[in-house]
């Protein structure tokens, strides 16, 4: 189970990282690019759909055919926390060396994209409750967590579902 979850957990991680960098080095090098929260995760629904293929191997080849809902749960549990390690760790290198100004660039943008007054005081408030946020590392890490690990979650749910095979 181990070398599966990890094999399945890195992979998983690696795509989704490479992904983050992709989008933030557009947003970041782009600032008229209109960003869509929708596509972004949706693409990632997709990238974790490789959690259903890590139960689903784990559950074909080393438990003949057989699950149960909890251990296809726990397998996925474990493949989502993997990904989502890798992912978090990704963005705090990336962050903190490459792109230490991310919150101001982020703000602009999100801030050009409100459309009437109230908006735009609404946006400010939030923007600026996060970019405090982000001067504490520990939050940067909950905050990059509660982004991705939700969306595993659900992904491993409905996975556990659909692979979880009686004897």
């Amino acid at each position: 189970m181990k070398k599966n979850i990890l094999i399945f957990g890195l992979v998983t991680g690696a795509i989704l990282s490479i992904n983050m960098v992709i989008v933030v080095n557009v947003l970041y090098n782009n600032p008229d690019f209109e960003s869509n929260d929708f596509l972004g995760y949706s693409t990632m629904v997709v990238i974790l759909s490789l959690i259903y293929f890590g139960v689903r191997n784990y559950r074909n080849k080393q438990l003949n055919g057989v699950i149960s809902f909890g251990k296809a749960f726990k397998a996925g549990l474990l493949i989502a926390l993997v990904a989502s390690t890798m992912y978090v760790v990704v963005w705090l290198f990336y962050y903190y060396l490459f792109v230490p100004d991310f919150m101001e660039v982020y703000a602009s943008h999100v801030l050009e994209q409100c459309t009437s007054p109230d908006e735009l005081a609404a946006t400010k408030e939030e923007i600026e409750m996060f970019r405090e946020m982000y001067k504490n590392p520990l939050f940067v890490v909950l905050l990059t967590y509660a982004e991705v690990l939700p969306v595993g979650l659900i992904v491993t749910l409905i996975s556990s579902l659909i692979l979880k095979r009686k004897p």
